[in-house]
């Protein structure tokens, strides 16, 4: 600010940052992935941004070609990379990732792009997002296990394995009684990702 073409003083602009930013951060690093800043803003503000939410790694001032051929980069590597942005400059990023993340407040080039859209402007559903998806993958995995452990003991009873030095067979309303349950209990097991809560 000039007085008389005389300095008397200086503005400082900076983006705010959102308050759900470094726990979001934080939530993610103990999922055991790495979060690195991409952005296209200056190198300065996007270490200070990245110091103060709790990011070690950034890579500034890059262009909206650029972020994806970063993406591109860190997959050759066989990592799996999630992008999480919302604005136009982050479209060709996000549509490379593995995982794109769109915010809901961000533009809609950004939403098409993405794989998720998150409803609203809260980080926290990033972490929630991925956790929520590692317990389907959980869930989806202890299913398997239980229509095929059943299988594998009930179908040879059911054809007569024991017969020869038994004489027992199951008998077909068993067996059916017995089917609906197996059924059943991986319903129920699937259920319970009604009851998911995230880390928080």
């Amino acid at each position: 600010v000039a007085v008389n073409n005389v300095s008397a003083g200086m503005l400082g602009l900076a983006d705010v940052i959102k308050p759900s930013a470094s726990d979001s951060v934080e939530r993610l690093q103990k999922l055991g992935l790495q979060v690195t800043m991409l952005t296209g803003d200056n190198y300065t503000a996007s270490r200070a941004v990245a110091n103060e939410i709790g990011i070690g790694t950034v890579v500034a001032e890059v262009l909206p070609d650029a972020k994806g051929a970063m993406i591109d980069g860190w997959k050759t590597g066989g990592n799996v990379i999630g992008m999480v942005g919302d604005g136009i400059n982050d479209a060709p990023a996000l549509a490379r990732a593995d995982l794109g993340i769109a915010m809901g407040q961000g533009t809609d080039i950004a939403m098409a792009a993405a794989d998720i859209v998150l409803v609203g402007d809260d980080l926290h559903g990033v972490p929630n997002a991925i956790e929520l998806s590692r317990a389907t993958v959980n869930n989806i995995r202890q299913n398997l296990f239980f229509a095929f452990f059943y299988n594998t003991l009930s179908i040879p009873l059911a054809a007569g394995l024991l017969y020869p030095f038994t004489g027992w067979l199951l008998n077909p309303m068993i067996a059916s009684a017995a089917m609906a349950m197996s059924s059943l209990s991986v319903l129920l097991n699937a259920l319970r990702l009604r009851n998911f809560q995230p880390a928080r």
